[in-house]
């Protein structure tokens, strides 16, 4: 699969805008009906309605702040990786996220409406972390 990718300019700077992107509790508070629990290696994001919900455990692999952070999803709903990668520039700092995620029994031929509905998850996620 072909990954998401997203770019944006910030008017922060590097070190801001990375703190901001890896503050994964907020991350909860952005992406609806989640919660964020911190573990060692990483966290865990909660998809629920009530009773009814899964896990997506995510381990930080790659650590270099304010630069890049890599994360490996290794739930059993949804699998995958992410990379955020940010850059200084004379107004602020770029953001590239970049993510493949796959859910578990997502047939083949939806994988474009899947797709879709990840990169509108992800712009709304950045779109919340980088609000002025």
């Amino acid at each position: 699969m072909k990954p998401i990718e997203i770019a944006r300019e910030v008017p922060f700077s590097q070190e801001e805008t990375f703190a901001r992107l890896t503050d994964w509790m907020r991350h909860g508070e952005i992406v609806p009906l989640s919660t964020v629990r911190l573990t060692d290696t990483g966290f865990v994001v909660r998809t629920a309605l009530g009773p009814i919900g899964f896990d997506d455990p995510m381990e930080i692999v790659q650590w270099d702040p304010p630069r890049f952070c890599r994360l490996e999803k290794r739930g059993r709903v949804i699998r995958g990786w992410a990379e955020i990668s940010v850059w200084p520039t004379g107004s602020g700092s770029k953001i590239v996220w970049r993510e493949v995620a796959h859910t578990t029994g997502v047939p083949r031929f939806l994988a474009g409406v899947e797709k879709a509905a990840g990169t509108a998850l992800f712009r709304r996620l950045l779109k919340g972390l980088t609000r002025t």
